[in-house]
């Protein structure tokens, strides 16, 4: 038979290695830092409000929800035209992903992305290309892959 003194006898339950925890971080909460993620970079933001008449440069990422008309100049960085956007625009930058709508050239270093809402009518001279189903464009592509490997040196 068994006795009280042999159930209290049992060994305690292991508990977790000291010093690890894993973090409870709520879904709504913003991530502060991705692995591999352009979102790490610098970056600025026109709102959907902000209307600019004017030449646009910069030394960092930029995000366009807003209107501009006017030459646009990012030295190598890339340009967001979200979806209400309207620009009137030369636009000179690394990458330019397009999901409003751009009336201008666009010359860009390495990928030009116009996705499905997106709208561009000017030329474009790139190293890649990507235009969704649905996008609108017309104009003329130019495409030269040495210009990505340009900007690499």
């Amino acid at each position: 038979m068994w006795s009280k003194q042999q159930a209290v006898a049992e060994p305690p339950a292991t508990s977790p290695a000291p010093g690890f925890s894993s973090p409870v971080v709520p879904f709504n909460a913003p991530s502060t830092s991705r692995l591999g993620s352009s979102n790490a970079r610098s970056a600025a933001r026109l709102g959907a409000s902000i209307e600019i008449k004017g030449q646009v440069t910069g030394d960092e990422d930029l995000q366009i929800d807003g209107k501009v008309h006017g030459p646009i100049s990012l030295k190598g960085h890339e340009l967001t035209i979200g979806s209400t956007a309207q620009l009137e625009s030369e636009i000179h930058a690394g990458e330019v992903v397009v999901a409003g709508k751009v009336v201008g050239n666009v010359h860009a270093r390495g990928r030009v992305d116009i996705k499905k809402d997106g709208s561009l009518i000017g030329d474009i001279s790139s190293a890649r290309i990507s235009i969704e189903d649905g996008a609108h464009f017309k104009g003329r592509i130019e495409i030269d892959p040495t210009k990505s490997h340009a900007a690499a040196d």
